[in-house]
């Protein structure tokens, strides 16, 4: 049917704080075009997650822009930041001291374990992680947890 929506949607970002806020309002209106609304909450928190660590982390070249990919699934959605730094992300716990550093056990409590970091043609990687309705990873991707 032509006037149903994509399975999978591509967007790019500025490598600036504000594009975390827009991302996430970009994912609830995709959320809510995939008749996914009740994602919204725990989807936009692991999308914010991601696209800070590649804003704040990944010190891309000037001109190098993030991308997101987002891709329906049966179960829920897949969720990819694309970012051109070969500089992986790692799990790791924060000190109580810390004021930041627990977004990736964030990341992996929402998600039940279900995210993972990819090479990609090119220079960078993506980090992606499922969203689902329930906590069980929807992917059968070999690299969940590669990083762990």
């Amino acid at each position: 049917m032509a006037d149903d929506p994509p399975f999978v949607v591509e967007r790019t970002w500025p490598p600036a704080p504000r594009s975390v806020g827009r991302a996430r309002r970009f994912l609830a209106l995709q959320l809510d075009a995939w008749a996914m609304p009740h994602l919204a909450d725990t989807a936009e928190l692991i999308l914010s997650e991601l696209v800070t660590n590649a804003v704040k982390h990944a010190h891309s070249p000037n001109g190098r822009v993030i991308a997101t990919r987002l891709e329906r699934l049966a179960s829920g959605v897949r969720i990819e930041v694309h970012d051109s730094s070969d500089c992986k992300p790692e799990l790791r716990e924060a000190s109580g001291e810390e004021e930041s550093g627990r977004g990736l056990l964030l990341v992996d409590a929402l998600t039940g374990g279900c995210w993972g970091v990819n090479d990609r043609s090119g220079p960078g990687k993506s980090v992606w992680a499922v969203c689902t309705h329930s906590a069980a990873c929807g992917t059968g991707d070999a690299t969940v947890g590669a990083l762990r």
